[in-house]
């Protein structure tokens, strides 16, 4: 897959695509069926198949001092989208010149005279332009006077729901990692590099691996099950996962902490891909550190107990 960080002065090669719009955080079930009517439609037409996204978030634009509320990284989702078979990724400057285009602009200036598309996916509840004044319907009318096709793709999920980021938002805001695993079809991950904390956790060995939250969404602080995969290589190894502030050491830091189960090595530097898949309880700030103590044992018992669950019922699939 091949990036671009622009519309303008784009090569020949990567003009004329099939492409999928949207902002894409997380890339759920949702996105993906989006993604698969480009690409459906780049087969037919013979052309590339590409996906086009915003740079920044435009509410990260508008809100630059907003919550943290990233479901994943760019690298993450670049990663990802070459998964699918993304051919190239656009990632539209999202500027202030681009928050005060209106809808013909935006679609003449970028689509057409910019990325010359033959076609473009979005979802039903897509907006574009200044104000959000352009909607799917108004893109297919301009893509009648531009001579692009248009699909328009709903966006339900299972019982009458809808696939949708705010909804993973608030399941792991909940502390349902599950149900966030089922809008995405895969567990909740963030990712980043290891840093070094306070290595109490070596004293009682236990030792942590530590990852600042930076603008990922905040999940419900507590313990998790789960698991992380060490530099996007090998498999992914089960631990059990703090995320919080860790009040008990009267830490004021958000971040997120992982013991990897029977794993020895050096991680300091090393990047983690770390997903929650079930979560054990609420952080709570105990009377002592031997009180800690005893329930980080219980916790990892429990996280072991419900990783090997899991397994099991993956194997009985």
């Amino acid at each position: 897959m091949t990036p671009f960080d622009r519309y303008r002065d784009i090569p020949d090669a990567a003009r004329g695509a099939a492409i999928a719009m949207g902002n894409f955080d997380g890339v759920h079930l949702g996105h993906q069926i989006v993604i698969q009517s480009a690409a459906e439609t780049a087969k037919k037409l013979d052309k590339p198949m590409g996906v086009a996204v915003f740079n920044p978030h435009p509410r990260r634009f508008f809100q630059p001092g907003g919550a943290p509320e990233l479901l994943q990284s760019d690298v993450a989702r670049a990663r990802f989208l070459e998964s699918l078979g993304v051919d190239y990724l656009f990632a539209l400057p999202f500027d202030r010149t681009m928050s005060l285009m209106d809808d013909r602009a935006f679609v003449r200036d970028v689509l057409v005279d910019g990325l010359g598309i033959s076609h473009v996916s979005v979802g039903a509840d897509f907006h574009y332009g200044r104000d959000r004044v352009g909607d799917a319907q108004s893109l297919a009318r301009f893509g009648d006077d531009y001579d692009f096709s248009v699909d328009i793709v709903g966006l339900q999920g299972e019982n009458g729901g809808k696939y949708s980021s705010s909804s993973i938002r608030a399941a792991l805001k909940a502390g349902d990692p599950q149900k966030a695993a089922s809008i995405l079809g895969r567990p909740w991950s963030m990712e980043g590099l290891v840093v070094r904390g306070e290595q109490r956790g070596r004293t009682i060995g236990v030792p942590t691996a530590n990852l600042s939250l930076t603008d990922y969404v905040r999940p419900r602080f507590g313990v998790y099950a789960g698991r992380a995969r060490i530099d996007g290589q090998g498999p992914a190894l089960p631990g059990v996962i703090n995320v919080g502030v860790r009040p008990t050491v009267d830490g004021s830091e958000e971040r997120l902490e992982i013991f990897l189960f029977d794993f020895a090595g050096d991680l300091y530097g090393r990047t983690l891909e770390v997903s929650l898949e079930r979560f054990i309880r609420d952080e709570k700030k105990f009377a002592s550190f031997d009180d800690l103590k005893i329930q980080i044992a219980n916790d990892i018992e429990t996280a072991r107990t419900l990783i090997s669950q899991d397994i099991e019922v993956d194997r009985a699939g």
